[in-house]
């Protein structure tokens, strides 16, 4: 990897020098163009921009491009596929194998993707897929006959579902010539169930829709989408010319489509539009109506312009390989996409942790763990991180807590044994880096009150025997953002989620460290905002933290970083040893806690292969632990699987110390996580195995958009 920004954040010479398609819209930012294959590392989901997006019955798209026997597929949860079959000549084309110029896509923002292929020689497509709003979704295609006949095809917009009689035909509406169905999704989830008292909707209303008048319409039984083919291929005769679909008004189903004629001459052009909308079934349908309105006649030209703007202020790092952009560019459409309007209880945008799939932890409320994607977001949209970290000062209590959850529904405290939750503190550090990028000093200044206020609080109620170091509250395993089995924590509960929790019986490193780095952050901003009692609390606060961290818990034996008992502030609790080596051991390196000594030791333990340094990255728990496992096969793994966020921690910490080389070492373990997962199967993940390919936990997970931090760092100077 270079070591150079190839532009400064407000060089916009790119945005001076278009790149053409063929087709209807123009890119005026060829440093946004990917041209990614199939089997490139491109994160494929999309959700509607927050001005256009809704909280409930919300609908984002993942993008199958890459699926060989297979339409290209627009995928939302629950919600069944949305596609196109082509029908050219009499000739089915419905797998993307079978094109004669595979999928390519050129450009993918947060809403959008533009790709370009041809189904069959001499058709040239560029087809754009838009999120519109969290109800409707848009495929566009303009299409040339590039060849020397002419050529007469049918286009079948369809939507499938899985599951007898999965799609319910309401009625055709033969003024608009739209489709009305239903359909019905469960508030059951793979990781976390939605919260059924809380309106989240079950039945929803769809339209399926056609810019211009389609030629027929039809409902059918399949047990695929390539059940479909029968359908625009025979009725009674196997190589019958269907000129109709059989007009189905009711009806269950699994497939729904409309059919649209389209016949070019050689050097023709056309274009044509189809919607999908989906809606709550208790609002009015007048509101869907409009909204499927709105995407057959939105400006596509204007939302390509509004990402091409979005885009220009983030550093244009020359990458080594067009794989690294990629990776770039999805970490922050990822984390663009996660954002939400203000509502409820904040005045400021919030996050969601995904968009697709939802589940019911990940949905409405933000914590602050889940907050270090602002390191990464600050560079695409400055105001809308601040306004995010805002929700933690608007609606942070007097008494200085920050509670475990915030966001539309207010603070969520969890109370446990009398206490309230609160979030693992990063709240200073990930101002002081949004304010590095934004220069905003009405902002630094609000956010070093309430950061002030927050570690008061913490040496209130996370230090109950006034030892100068940190413990978890009562309800730890969440609050130490464990939230499963860990090998210290739970030492008595033998793998059991719910058993018998030690952290807040412990002296804790990891949120000794995490206070050190607030103070540390905290007379960052004093001294920025020329507070000279500020800068001298919190070094004399941050001085004598690191010196307790250091005459604790580092272990002279082993050179190692543990936790204590707070009984006696040994290595052992109740006839258990407390010294396993976890990834927080290296986070005194990121809180400039080690002395350049305990940093070269900490070094040694790293780059063993047979501890911590794996094929993918750090593990959370070294691989020579008993306890160690590198399969991932659910949500909330710490014994071992690898969660970017705390390897960022590890690598910010290298560079704390010189370890320049070391960091893009690591940054390269990190890259290869992601772009293996990227290329087999197109999401982020919420934690990454670190010896294996094959895992399984939640998908397109918020805090991946570190990545682009990543990146930024290794780039830079």
């Amino acid at each position: 990897m270079s070591n150079k920004l190839a532009l400064s954040f407000f060089t916009i010479i790119f945005l001076l020098i278009g790149f053409e398609t063929f087709g209807q819209v123009t890119v005026s930012d060829k440093y946004l163009k990917i041209n990614a294959k199939v089997d490139d590392p491109l994160f494929t989901t999309y959700a509607a921009s927050m001005e256009r997006s809704r909280f409930f019955a919300d609908k984002a798209y993942f993008m199958d491009y890459f699926t060989p026997d297979k339409p290209i597929c627009y995928n939302s949860q629950f919600a069944g596929e949305f596609a196109v079959i082509w029908k050219v000549n009499n000739i089915i084309v419905s797998k993307t194998r079978d094109f004669i110029k595979k999928p390519k896509v050129i450009v993918s923002f947060p809403d959008m993707a533009i790709l370009e292929y041809e189904p069959f020689e001499g058709l040239q497509v560029q087809e754009i897929f838009m999120v519109y709003s969290s109800g409707a979704a848009i495929i566009d295609m303009a299409i040339e006959n590039t060849g020397k006949v002419e050529y007469d095809f049918n286009l079948y917009p369809l939507v499938y579902k899985s599951g007898q009689g999965a799609l319910q035909i309401s009625k055709f509406d033969k003024e608009n010539n739209w489709y009305f169905f239903t359909h019905y999704e469960p508030t059951v989830r793979l990781h976390s169930n939605l919260y059924t008292s809380r309106g989240y909707p079950t039945d929803f209303n769809n339209i399926l829709a056609c810019n211009q008048t389609p030629d027929s319409y039809g409902g059918y039984e399949a047990n695929s989408i390539q059940d479909f083919y029968f359908a625009a291929k025979r009725l009674s005769k196997v190589h019958e010319f269907v000129t109709k679909q059989n007009e189905l008004e009711t009806g269950n189903v699994e497939i729904v489509a409309l059919q649209k004629r389209i016949r070019l001459k050689p050097g023709e052009k056309t274009s044509v539009r189809f919607v999908r909308g989906i809606q709550d079934i208790r609002k009015p349908e007048s509101e869907m109506r409009d909204d499927v309105q709105a995407a057959l006649n939105a400006d596509l030209q204007k939302y390509v312009d509004e990402n091409v703007a979005l885009f220009k202020s983030v550093p244009r790092i020359k990458f080594k390989t067009n794989k690294e952009k990629m990776v770039y560019i999805g970490a922050l459409n990822l984390v663009r996409q996660c954002m939400m309007p203000a509502r409820g209880e904040t005045q400021y945008n919030y996050y969601n942790f995904s968009r697709n799939p939802i589940w019911g932890w990940g949905h409405g409320h933000q914590v602050m763990h889940e907050s270090l994607s602002m390191l990464s977001y600050v560079y695409l949209d400055a105001k809308s991180a601040q306004a995010s970290q805002r929700i933690y000062i608007e609606q942070q209590y007097a008494d200085g807590l920050i509670g475990y959850r915030h966001g539309p529904r207010g603070p969520q405290v969890y109370p446990h044994k009398g206490k309230a939750t609160t979030s693992a503190p990063f709240f200073s550090w990930t101002n002081w880096e949004v304010y590095q990028v934004s220069k905003d000093r009405q902002f630094l200044k609000d956010s070093y009150k309430a950061g002030v206020k927050f570690v008061h609080y913490l040496e209130r109620e996370r230090d109950v025997d006034r030892d100068g170091l940190y413990e978890w509250g009562p309800y730890g395993i969440i609050e130490n953002v464990r939230d499963g089995w860990n090998a210290v924590f739970q030492l008595f509960s033998e793998g059991d989620d719910e058993g018998r929790d030690i952290s807040d019986e412990l002296d804790a490193l990891d949120l000794s460290c995490q206070v050190a780095n607030e103070m540390y952050y905290l007379k960052l901003m004093a001294k920025e905002l020329g507070d000279k009692k500020g800068v001298e609390e919190w070094t004399k606060k941050f001085d004598k933290l690191a010196t307790l961290i250091n005459k604790y818990m580092w272990d002279e034996q082993d050179k190692f970083y543990y936790h204590v008992a707070m009984s006696d502030n040994s290595f052992e609790f109740e006839g258990k040893s407390l010294k396993r080596k976890e990834i927080i051991g290296f986070l005194p390196m990121w809180a400039h806690v080690a002395s350049k000594e305990q940093a070269k030791e900490l070094v040694k333990h790293l780059k063993n292969p047979d501890s911590f340094w794996r094929k993918y990255g750090v593990p959370t728990l070294a691989a020579d632990d008993p306890n160690y496992t590198a399969f991932v096969d659910g949500c909330c793994r710490w014994n071992g699987p690898i969660w970017l966020l705390w390897d960022y921690m590890v690598f910010d910490g290298l560079k704390n110390y010189g370890y320049n080389k070391l960091a893009k070492q690591l940054a390269d373990k990190m890259m290869l996580a992601v772009i293996t997962q990227l290329e087999k199967n197109h999401h982020f993940w919420e934690s990454y195995s670190p010896d294996y390919p094959m895992q399984e936990c939640p998908s397109n997970y918020i805090w991946d958009s570190i990545m682009a931090k990543v990146l930024i760092d290794v780039y830079s100077k």
